[in-house]
């Protein structure tokens, strides 16, 4: 027996087996539960939505024996028919073969007599765009007055070409790009049908380069069998798509987030080897850094097949949200540009450079502006004293050990060093040359301890996302750079009887705010509207400037 496609094996029978199109859908039934059908209709939308399909169930409708209604039966000879292609009174016409004058006249010839077999007449005319001008004036005046016995079904993927005129004579219905998330559905249910087991993350990526299409799904689906000979897996899909590993993308985002150029070429170099489509990365990376947004926005967000939830957490501690943006933007400006370099990889190589250097308050770790001191760079800030930091080296006895000359109010259960004042944790933090997540870690922190040039900080458990090794190095190369000393610093969760600096920040925030509604309530101006108009103060108004 000869093979048949999954897009024809599973082209759906009746309007409950189609994937989306619920609006088309929805006035079709009603219209024909009614008994309320126009003359003509017209299927607009882009290939594989299922255009011609509803066509051909929609007149399985109207001709089915057991009566004109939404729900065919399929099992009598008018349904069998229609699904095999061979019913009578169904003319199905291919415009795009047919598009002479002489070959619509000869085919509305037979309009007026009346069905052989069926309750109606049928016309379906497929890609009607394509009649020439002569064509469409042939056909105005029997789609406009037709027989009672015959109904016109028209489907184009390009409206536009089509004459106001016909356009007027017809009910439209656009139908929609279907969604990844459907195609895939409908994927998974014809591979469990066909009992053919697969990956997740492989029916996913068909889903997404069918581009919205699902006959171009469950196409690349039978390709994806044959290539992997049966086998519907992840490596062999990405190889037949030629789409980048998704691990090497999330390595090229955490890359991004350690800030290490030499480090992100590296990876580039080794990219190449795989001779990448350098605007599929590029897409491939946006995607994954709008999955991390997400993440950031909603920590409850679960991600999908190909972006798991623990990749997603993981980035979204290391970048900041404000990081995520400026990448995305560049991935996605990157990616227009591509054309206009000299060759693929070395507008690739620029753009990711680029995601660095744009970056606010932060230095590459090695470039030039790096290895000159803050006190010689252009535009730097005066030399700061240590004496500002909280954590701050006191003057040193002769064996080394600090020694104090004030004390200091430490959080309960902290064995603060001599001479430091977590109060001003807020100020060094200030001082310190690092953005992104490290500041985001820092000023969620509050200064524990410090033992020989180990420094110990407290992190709200809120915020224990921040908590990651590559965040707190950063942190650490900070201060050292900060008080001209190598420091190590060492995170823990817990509570503090102290604010972290933004906790206070949220804190001056609010009491502000909580004073401008109570002056605003004591204004003489809002008390006379509340005593003459019965007027309310909506404090939900008032907001920060």
């Amino acid at each position: 027996m000869s093979y048949t496609a999954l897009a024809r094996k599973w082209r759906p029978r009746r309007f409950e087996e189609l994937t989306g199109q619920e609006h088309v859908l929805q006035a079709l039934s009603n219209a024909l539960a009614t008994n309320r059908v126009h003359h003509a209709f017209l299927f607009t939308g882009t290939r594989g939505v299922g255009k011609t399909t509803i066509a051909r169930i929609l007149a399985k409708c109207l001709n089915c024996e057991t009566g004109l209604g939404p729900t065919p039966c399929g099992e009598c000879a008018t349904c069998r028919e229609i699904d095999e292609g061979r019913f009578v009174d169904l003319i199905e016409v291919d415009a795009a073969s047919r598009t002479k004058v002489d070959d619509t006249r000869e085919l509305l010839d037979n309009v007026q007599y009346a069905p052989t077999r069926g309750r109606y007449k049928v016309y379906l005319i497929d890609e009607v765009h394509m009649l020439s001008t002569h064509s469409f004036n042939a056909l105005l005046k029997t789609l406009e007055e037709p027989p009672p016995h015959v109904k016109f079904l028209l489907a184009t993927t390009d409206p536009q070409k089509l004459p106001v005129t016909v356009l007027s004579r017809c009910l439209q219905f656009n139908l929609k790009r279907l969604s990844v998330s459907l195609i895939a559905e409908r994927i998974k249910t014809v591979l469990d049908a066909e009992g053919v087991p697969y990956d997740a993350a492989a029916v996913r990526l068909v889903a997404e380069a069918a581009d919205g299409s699902m006959r171009d799904g469950l196409s690349l689906l039978d390709q994806l069998l044959a290539f992997g000979g049966g086998k519907v897996a992840e490596a062999e899909a990405r190889t037949m798509l030629a789409t980048v590993d998704r691990k090497q993308v999330a390595q090229l985002a955490r890359l991004l987030a350690q800030l290490e150029p030499a480090a992100l070429l590296e990876f580039v170099a080794s990219l190449d080897e795989w001779a990448p489509d350098y605007g599929d990365v590029l897409d491939a990376l946006a995607t994954l850094l709008v999955r991390v947004a997400l993440k950031q926005t909603m920590p409850a967000y679960e991600g999908d097949e190909l972006h798991p939830v623990e990749l997603l957490a993981e980035l979204a501690a290391q970048l900041s949200p404000e990081d995520v943006q400026l990448f995305y933007q560049t991935a996605i400006l990157g990616r227009r540009d591509l054309v206009w370099a000299p060759d693929p990889r070395t507008g690739f190589e620029m753009t990711v450079l680029r995601m660095i250097a744009f970056r606010p308050n932060a230095t590459p770790e090695g470039s030039a502006a790096a290895a000159v001191p803050a006190q010689v760079r252009v535009g730097a800030a005066t030399p700061r004293s240590t004496a500002a930091s909280p954590i701050a080296s006191a003057p040193s006895s002769a064996n080394g050990v600090p020694q104090s000359s004030a004390s200091a109010v430490a959080p309960e259960g902290a064995s603060a060093a001599p001479g430091v004042d977590p109060a001003r944790w807020a100020e060094t933090l200030a001082a310190l040359e690092v953005g992104g997540a490290a500041r985001q870690l820092a000023a969620n922190c509050v200064f524990s301890s410090r033992s020989g040039n180990l420094v110990r900080l407290t992190l709200d458990p809120s915020q224990s996302l921040l908590r990651t090794s590559a965040l707190i190095d950063k942190l650490a190369q900070a201060l050292s750079r900060h008080l001209g000393e190598s420091l190590r610093v060492e995170v823990e969760l817990g509570s503090s009887p102290v604010d972290s600096p933004a906790r206070a920040e949220q804190r001056a925030v609010s009491e502000g705010l909580d004073a401008a509604r109570r002056t605003l309530e004591d204004d003489s101006t809002v008390r006379g509207f509340k005593e003459k108009f019965g007027a309310t103060l909506n404090p939900d108004s008032v907001k920060p400037v």
